[in-house]
């Protein structure tokens, strides 16, 4: 099983990613991580990355995916914020579980200014709010909740489309 969970930064896609790992005894794997240095070097000077810049980190990531589902599975966190990102994300994976993570621009934008020792900032927040394209599938969480209460809907609700799916 590969559960991408998404959302703008600052969402807790991270968080929630690795509590479900541990829930799920999967793996983790923070998109992040996958950035060329390019990238993240774009990001720390306060430019936005563009799909030109995304386009070999979304063609690594659905490798990963790839490899991870003939394995025992992952979960990724990945902010997968357009349709076409999520279409090559899952190029090559047949099934992945989406959880969306959404809240509102003040929540997040909050959240971002109060956190340390990551690469993105508040000023690059309203450029992924402009890019969100939520998705019309997949399980949408409203993050004005505590870490648990996600963990415990998107558990049910991975377990309720595992019961449809037999």
């Amino acid at each position: 099983m590969i559960i991408i969970v998404m959302g703008v930064s600052g969402s807790g896609k991270s968080t929630i990613a690795k509590l479900l790992a541990k829930k799920t005894d999967l793996d983790y794997y923070d998109a992040d991580d996958f950035h060329p240095q390019s990238n993240i070097d774009k990001m720390k000077n306060g430019k936005a990355l563009d799909d030109t810049d995304r386009k070999p980190w979304l063609l690594i990531l659905a490798k990963k995916l790839y490899e991870w589902e003939q394995q025992k599975g992952a979960i990724l966190a990945c902010s997968s914020l357009k349709e076409s990102y999520r279409i090559v994300l899952s190029s090559q994976s047949k099934k992945i579980e989406w959880v969306y993570l959404k809240g509102s621009f003040e929540t997040i934008k909050n959240r971002i200014e109060n956190r340390t020792g990551h690469f993105m900032n508040s000023k690059l927040l309203r450029s992924q709010f402009d890019t969100l394209e939520p998705p019309h599938y997949g399980i949408h969480i409203n993050i004005d909740q505590t870490p648990q209460q996600i963990i415990t809907q998107i558990l049910l609700k991975i377990l309720g489309e595992i019961q449809k799916n037999y």
